[in-house]
């Protein structure tokens, strides 16, 4: 429309050039969209509700059109909700939801204009409040700071001023902070309410008998990053231990240096320094002193090998299980299969085209015979799946395909045991599809968070031992049972486990302030290891300001590593994160103490997580090694685009957007002697 638009003004001018007799007067010219006003242009909603906007073009003289198309989308935030072609919202998830109406006049040359409304999603009234900790009994001449955190029945986060009573001020008495001061033995009912939410229960005060307390190791030495759990005992005059002594605790440096110690006793130092950690049951408190030195492991890194893709966009890389071939998709129709016998010269030694327009994910069975690729945005809308035959490891070949109930796209895939797990762009669900006979791929069963479908997305799926973690965007890590037995959970029928959320739009809201109104943000990849999840988010402003590196037209990336602690698989709570400075969080991999991450423009990052794991990773200096994936050849020259890491018999694969396929060598720490 605006080819033939400016064909016409080209006519035009050539026809004025030339004189001509009398002739009929010219047509006139359309009149061009001036703007499009959307009522309501600022709005909110809470989850679950909806809203119909309505769109009114003008023209240059300020008059109403009204012979226009108006057509509905929904930018930036566009996963909190969607609009359909009435300009009826319907909100899905908390956060900001950018509403564009295009509007445009049939057949005539006139440039489309768009107007926008900014729709924002409230979560549900507070329905409980958790508060942490929560004592039974404390012994009188005693205080305990609480902290109360209200959730709405979905559990979004709420921010609710809390307010606190106790029944018996003279036995306990609270104040607007959650400060309990145990006055006199008695019972007391204490409550914490946020709106209509009320969490209450019964705290008895009983006779103080310490005389005295103690607190242990005495002194320490450790490095940043290293976990001291200090040891809080407290006596009575024959030296027997009192129970339900809870001291408050604190931390400050001898000097300079930060470090935190939290209610438990857990102290952990950001900064090298001397700490005095102090914990004070009332008039008592017991004192010890932690010598923290810089943790000091950055290690030099070697290029063996590289493969520019030039022209195409690499995005995730498999290795075969033979350790000699790799497979990368590509932002685009196909992937390709690589040599790596010899690291240090990759080549391609075939291709695999489909009809695509992004093929973003690619993995084979453990025994390295079949595998699979995703697809999205075919031509003939049917997307879904393509089944491969990796039997010549150097030649994959398609075998079958899988469309049946995933024709809206499939993003991410698992295989595991002879099954592929994979994300349903188009309803947000699971999907289990049995490929025991890979020629005849069926679908076993389909799992899905219960939230409103306008909101549902589900972005990536790991499995380890039976357990798979899915990564569900605005409903955080999500772990399901499906054949580790736990919860009795098998392929065809997985089993919830537990789901663990936390507040994306509070956590990112310095990514709203640079972008503009709404952002681009969710729960994005996770890795089960050990007693930790490390689950990373994907996170864009509305619209990229000022130019600079970006994602695929998406824009800088931002984005925090969570290290959530599932030792007590009923309560995950995160005890640390990592949150790079120069990037964003994409894909990880997890090889014994040792995290690989693809930082988008940050390039690769190596992280240490040897040991207890608290605070902020990076201010620890647990970042060990660092590639800027970045090539002045690039399809962005000198701009690395990391999309993540695989780590295999010492070698780092690295798929770069921009510059295609990096492997290099983390070498051993060098000793200077003396």
């Amino acid at each position: 429309m605006t080819a033939y638009f400016l064909f016409a003004l080209a006519a035009l001018r050539v026809s004025a050039q030339q004189p001509a007799p009398a002739a009929p007067p010219a047509p006139t010219l359309p009149q061009p969209i001036a703007r499009v006003a959307v009522r309501p242009a600022e709005f909110a909603l809470k989850v679950g509700d909806t809203l119909r906007l309505a769109a009114v073009a003008y023209d240059s003289a300020g008059k109403v059109m009204d012979d226009v198309v108006i057509r509905w989308f929904t930018s930036g935030g566009r996963f909190e909700g969607k609009v359909d072609s009435t300009g009826l919202v319907s909100a899905g998830a908390t956060g900001t939801l950018n509403v564009a109406a295009i509007a445009s006049v049939q057949d005539r040359a006139v440039k489309p204009t768009i107007g926008f409304a900014h729709v924002t999603v409230l979560p549900l009234p507070a329905a409980r409040v958790v508060v942490t900790p929560r004592p039974a009994r404390l012994l009188a001449a005693t205080s305990l700071v609480l902290e109360a955190a209200p959730y709405a029945a979905n559990d979004d986060r709420r921010y609710d001023v809390v307010a606190w009573k106790s029944s018996r001020p003279a036995v306990v008495e609270v104040n607007a902070f959650g400060r309990l001061s145990a006055r006199t033995t008695g019972t007391t009912t204490v409550s914490a309410s946020a709106g209509s939410a009320v969490e209450s229960w019964s705290v008895t005060v009983v006779p103080n008998p310490v005389s005295r307390v103690m607190l242990g190791p005495a002194d320490t030495a450790v490095r940043t990053g290293d976990v001291v759990r200090f040891r809080f005992a407290a006596t009575d005059a024959a030296r027997r231990a009192v129970a339900d002594a809870r001291p408050e605790w604190a931390v400050a440096p001898v000097g300079q240096g930060y470090a935190t110690v939290d209610g438990d006793g857990v102290f952990v130092a950001d900064q090298p320094g001397t700490y005095r950690v102090v914990a004070a049951l009332g008039a008592r408190s017991a004192e010890a002193f932690v010598l923290v030195s810089a943790r000091n492991i950055t290690r030099p890194v070697t290029i063996v090998g590289r493969l520019p893709l030039k022209g195409f966009e690499a995005a995730e890389l498999w290795l075969h299980p033979d350790g000699k071939h790799a497979y990368i998709s590509t932002i685009g129709d196909r992937i390709y299969a690589i040599d790596v016998a010899d690291p240090a010269k990759p080549i391609i030694t075939d291709s695999v085209v489909v009809d695509a327009r992004i093929v973003n994910d690619v993995m084979t069975t453990e025994d390295g015979k079949f595998g699979v690729m995703t697809r999205e945005g075919a031509s003939t809308r049917k997307n879904g799946i393509v089944i491969l035959s990796f039997e010549d490891p150097a030649h994959p070949k398609p075998i079958a395909e899988f469309t049946e109930t995933v024709t809206g796209g499939v993003h991410s895939t698992y295989v595991y045991h002879g099954y592929i797990y994979l994300t349903d762009d188009a309803t947000g669900s699971m999907r289990v599809i049995d490929i025991r006979d890979p020629y005849h791929p069926k679908q076993v069963a389909r799992w899905q968070v219960e939230r409103p479908d306008a909101g549902r997305t589900l972005h990536d799926i790991d499995i380890r031992d039976g357990l798979a973690t899915l990564s569900y965007w605005n409903d955080g890590l999500v772990i399901l049972d499906v054949g580790n037995g736990m919860k009795g959970g098998t392929p065809e029928n997985p089993q919830l486990v537990v789901q663990f959320k936390y507040d994306l739009n509070a956590l990112y809201k310095k990514v709203e302030l640079a972008g503009g109104p709404g952002f681009i943000r969710g729960t994005h990849t996770s890795w089960r290891h050990g007693r930790y999840v490390f689950v990373g988010d994907e996170v864009f402003p509305a619209r990229q300001q000022g130019g600079g590196p970006g994602v695929i037209g998406l824009g800088r990336a931002y984005g925090r590593l969570h290290v959530i602690d599932i030792s007590d698989l009923t309560k995950p709570h995160e005890v640390a994160w990592y949150e790079p400075t120069d990037g964003g969080v994409h894909n990880v991999w997890v090889a014994g103490d040792t995290l690989y991450l693809g930082d988008y423009q940050g390039g690769l990052r190596v992280l240490d997580i040897a040991g207890e794991l608290k605070g902020d990773l990076l201010a620890q200096g647990r970042e060990y090694a660092h590639v800027h994936t970045g090539d002045a050849q690039g399809n962005v020259p000198n701009t690395a685009n990391a999309w993540g890491a695989i780590y295999r018999d010492g070698l780092i694969y690295v798929p770069d957007i921009n510059s295609g396929l990096w492997i290099v060598k983390v070498e051993p720490t060098q000793v200077v002697l003396p």
